[in-house]
Order: structure tokens, then sequence, then C-alpha cells
């Protein structure tokens, strides 16, 4: 089974690395977002460039999670190879399995250039042991929007699972605080951040990469969304392999 797991995982990076938009519009976008806004207004403050740099990273790592799941999953379904190997007796385990390490491959990929950044153009400053941690929190962090990715991916078509995956991104990653410090939100958004899964991803890495304290309701949110998403993922697993098999 181990063996079965890497070879769709090396599958699956080897695909993306061939066709690298994905990729690219993951790693892209937040570094494009950190000259513009993180660079010139708070590459001068440690903290704030620390916390800026970490909100830019998990903005494409999300993007990876979320859109790249999404998208990749639904275009699984409507390749006439897909419904075979589910029918093979090793399951569809192995390939879940591979589809959700590369895109943890993709999500750490793409912070490499936002790192660059803060190294080279901002005083952010961290610790070995805080990187790492962060890093890890950001995987961590990312389970929900793989989640919603998945969710997305099994119930819609690849052209709709395009569109609702970038609607639901955007929306999530201001609200959530990520282009944005929660200080300078208007009320009314501020007020709703804490309920968003991205603000409770993002108190997380603000607190393992720059020591701040975090916000116990987003924290509770970000479990209480990750349970609710783990079971409509589930959910849509299972009708669609009824719809398709049964």
């Amino acid at each position: 089974m181990p063996s079965l797991v890497l070879a769709h995982t090396r599958y699956f990076v080897i695909e993306s690395i061939r066709v690298p938009i994905g990729i690219l519009a993951s790693a892209l976008f937040p570094a494009i977002a950190m000259l513009a806004f993180v660079v010139p207004f708070a590459g001068g403050d440690p903290q704030a460039a620390t916390m800026a740099t970490a909100s830019m990273m998990f903005f494409g790592a999300m993007s990876g999670a979320l859109t790249g799941l999404a998208i990749n999953v639904a275009q699984d379904r409507e390749q006439p190879w897909n419904p075979y190997l589910r029918t093979l007796p090793a399951g569809p385990f192995p390939r879940f399995v591979g589809r959700i390490l590369s895109t943890v491959a993709v999500m750490l990929l793409s912070v490499i250039p936002v790192l660059l950044e803060a190294v080279l153009l901002t005083e952010a400053t961290i610790t070995p042991v805080r990187l790492l941690l962060g890093l890890a929190v950001l995987v961590a962090s990312g389970i929900p929007f793989m989640l919603m990715g998945l969710l997305i991916g099994f119930l819609l078509s690849s052209k709709a699972a395009i569109a609702v995956s970038q609607l639901l991104f955007f929306p999530l990653a201001i609200v959530g605080g990520l282009l944005l410090p929660p200080a300078v939100l208007p009320g009314f958004v501020d007020t709703i951040s804490p309920f968003t899964p991205a603000r409770g991803a993002a108190e997380l890495l603000w607190a393992a990469t720059a020591g701040s304290t975090p916000d116990a309701v987003a924290l509770v949110m970000l479990a209480v969304w990750t349970v609710v998403l783990a079971v409509a993922a589930g959910w849509a697993y299972r009708r669609d392999e009824g719809r398709r098999f049964s």
C-alpha cells in the first residue's frame, strides 16, 4: 500500500509540474501582493512584516488547497480512467492520499517566493524553530480548505468548480484578514471575520511565527469548520460513489 501511495503522489506531482499554471498561480498571487502591500507599508516593522509574511504564505497555500484540489478532483471525475481506477482491488485510498500529498507539496512550494521576499526586502525575523512550526501549522490549517476543495470537486463539474472555488477563495481571504490586518477591516467585516476558517488559520500562523496571542473564537470556529467540512466532504464522496457505481 505505501508503494502505491508513493506512486500516485509521484504521478500527481509530475502532472502538476508538466502543467505548472496551478503552482504559478498559487505562488505568484501572494508574491505580487507581498510586493505591492507588505514591502512598502510594513516591511520596516519586524513584527508587522513577520505577521504579514505569514498571511501571504497562507494566501498562496489556501489557493492550492481550495482551488487547486477542487479543480483537480472535478477534472478527475470527468476522465474515463478515474472510474476504472476506483474499481481496482486497492480501492480509492492510494489515489486519494496521493492527491492530498501532492496538494501539500504544491502548498509548500507556493510559499517559497514570499519567504524570499521577506528575507531580502523586509525586516521580518524568525527563528528556524518558529519557521518549521509555521510550516507545520500552515499544512494543518490547510486541512479545512482541502476538505472544502474535495466537497466542491465531488459535487460539481470542472467548469463549475473553477468558478465556485474562486468565488469562495477571495472573499474568505479578504474577510479572514489575509490581505488586510484585522485592525483596519471595516467594523462589520471585523465582526464576522473570527467566524471564518481563514481567520482561524491566520491566527494560528501569527501565533506560531510571530508569537501573537490567538483569538479564541477564531480557533474554535476553525475546529468547527474542519469537522463540518469533513462530514460534508465524506457525504459528497459517498454521493458521487453511489451515483456513478450503483
